[in-house]
């Protein structure tokens, strides 16, 4: 009976192994004198690819779809070469890391250590500092394990099921998400996972009234890209995109909540040095944007937007209305700039900066549940009555 038993858990633990997340589960630097070495240790040995970017200089290392377990706070402050570190889930399959370097580096040998000693399997990666031309000619040359990492897969966006009918479609998007983790709050939560937790009660409060068709640009802790946020509003055909977000500011005094719309013209310098942070996402994700000129030419303010930027403005005043009934607001709540994720020529859109989570009152608040039914439902009636007036308007 004891032998069965002891089988039984055998089998079990065996079972519950194979079907465990692979994990990081620490990471070091040591800054040599010829060298910084960047060390990660993991369940289980690694396929992987690791590439250097330029503006600024950075080096990035794709693993297969990983947990994060190393202890909070691992290389905050860096070493050697290594100035930052970032991880995230970068598409569906592929986990990154992201290391920022002081200096343009050639990643000089990548290579594998089996368990031993107590640790776990180690990914060694050193790095040198080099001339601009070396860091030019090294940067084509990625490497990658054998067998290879299996290619990125375009992220699987979730899209509400088409239906015929005439319902308005608000298209929801958290920002941030996988290795862009945006703010870092005083208690030490991301503004990705706060982005969110706001976005999927938006989502509730909206479905639950049935007028709407609801769709979300991430529903889990992904990375998109800037022009992705874009391309599915566009997609979808909505009729209204709200981009949600929670500001930092130096002082700690700083609190409120703030709705900003697009415009070529920022309306103070803040709005201007915020949509500079907000557009270099895509930056801190690792993403190669030596060859999106083209790209970036195409969501530049034209005359055909002027008729979408008015109707933002208008939808803008009504979220500032209701917002300022259920929370404190940011004075000139209402602000412009020239945010990447709002230039939709097509699609009336607003980014919200639900508060500060440098602030320690506003922080604990955001924090709450209550306090975020509060916002959404304010959120809900805003969109509510811009819908009312675009229809009245309709009619006439």
């Amino acid at each position: 009976m004891m032998r069965v038993l002891f089988a039984a858990i055998l089998l079990f633990l065996s079972v519950t192994g194979a079907f465990a997340q692979p994990a990081v589960t620490a990471v070091r630097v040591g800054a040599h004198e010829d060298k910084t070495r960047f060390v990660m240790e993991l369940t289980e040995a690694p396929r992987f690819r690791v590439f250097t970017l330029d503006e600024p200089y950075r080096v990035v290392i794709d693993l297969p779809e990983l947990e994060w377990r190393p202890a909070p706070g691992a290389l905050s402050e860096g070493a050697g070469l290594i100035g930052a570190m970032r991880f995230g889930l970068f598409a569906p399959g592929t986990s990154r890391v992201v290391l920022d370097v002081s200096a343009p580096v050639q990643v000089k040998s990548v290579f594998t250590i089996p368990p031993g000693g107590g640790q776990g399997h180690r990914l060694v990666i050193d790095i040198t500092a080099v001339s601009p031309r070396q860091f030019a000619a090294a940067r084509a040359s990625p490497i990658v394990s054998n067998p290879p990492l299996a290619p990125i897969r375009t992220s699987t966006l979730t899209v509400p099921t088409p239906r015929a009918d005439d319902r308005p479609t608000i298209v929801i998007d958290p920002g941030h998400g996988g290795v862009d983790p945006g703010a870092r709050s005083i208690s030490g939560v991301d503004e990705k996972v706060i982005a969110l937790e706001y976005a999927l009660e938006l989502k509730r409060q909206l479905e639950a009234t049935g007028r709407y068709r609801v769709g979300l640009t991430r529903d889990r802790d992904i990375f998109l890209q800037l022009r992705d946020r874009v391309a599915m509003a566009q997609h979808l055909g909505g009729d209204l995109f709200i981009s949600l977000h929670a500001n930092n500011h130096n002082s700690r005094k700083i609190k409120g909540a703030s709705v900003y719309t697009l415009s070529e013209k920022s309306s103070d310098a803040e709005a201007a040095a915020l949509a500079a942070k907000e557009n270099k996402a895509d930056i801190i994700a690792g993403i190669d944007l030596s060859d999106q000129t083209e790209v970036v030419s195409k969501i530049l303010i034209d005359l055909a937007q002027r008729e979408t930027m008015n109707l933002s403005k208008t939808v803008g005043n009504t979220m500032v209305d209701e917002l300022g009934r259920v929370t404190a607001l940011l004075g000139n709540t209402h602000r412009f700039a020239g945010f990447a994720v709002l230039k939709s020529p097509t699609v009336p859109s607003v980014l919200v900066e639900i508060g500060y989570l440098s602030n320690r009152t506003e922080e604990r608040l955001l924090r709450t549940t209550k306090h975020r039914a509060k916002v959404t439902t304010a959120i809900v009636k805003a969109i509510d009555a811009y819908m009312k007036s675009q229809k009245t308007l309709n009619r006439s």
